[in-house]
C-alpha cells in the first residue's frame, strides 16, 4: 500500500493529499529515509512523522486491503515515540 494511503487509513493524517503535501515537504522518514508518497509500505517498516512542533515514530503493525473502520485502524501501527 502506498504511504499516503496508509496514513489515511490508519488516521494518523486525516486527508491523502495532505498525506501527500507533507511527504513532498520531506517531513515523512520511512526506515530512516525520507519517504515520497508512492512509497510501498510493508509490516515492520518505521515511519517518522514530523508536525509543527512534534515528531510522532510508528511501527507499521499490518498492511490492509483497503478502507478499515475507525476501530481498527489504531490496530494498523504501534506508537515507538511520541
Amino acid at each position: 500500500m502506498r504511504l499516503d494511503k496508509f496514513l489515511k487509513v490508519s488516521r494518523l493524517i486525516k486527508r491523502r493529499t495532505v498525506a501527500n503535501e507533507v511527504s513532498d515537504m520531506g517531513r515523512i522518514i520511512v526506515n530512516g529515509n525520507p519517504a515520497k508518497a508512492g512509497k510501498q509500505l510493508k509490516e515492520g517498516d518505521v515511519i517518522e512523522i514530523e508536525y509543527a512542533n512534534r515528531t510522532v515514530k510508528v511501527k507499521v503493525l499490518k498492511v490492509p486491503d483497503g478502507n478499515v473502520s475507525v476501530q481498527e485502524s489504531a490496530s494498523l501501527y504501534e506508537i515507538l515515540e511520541q
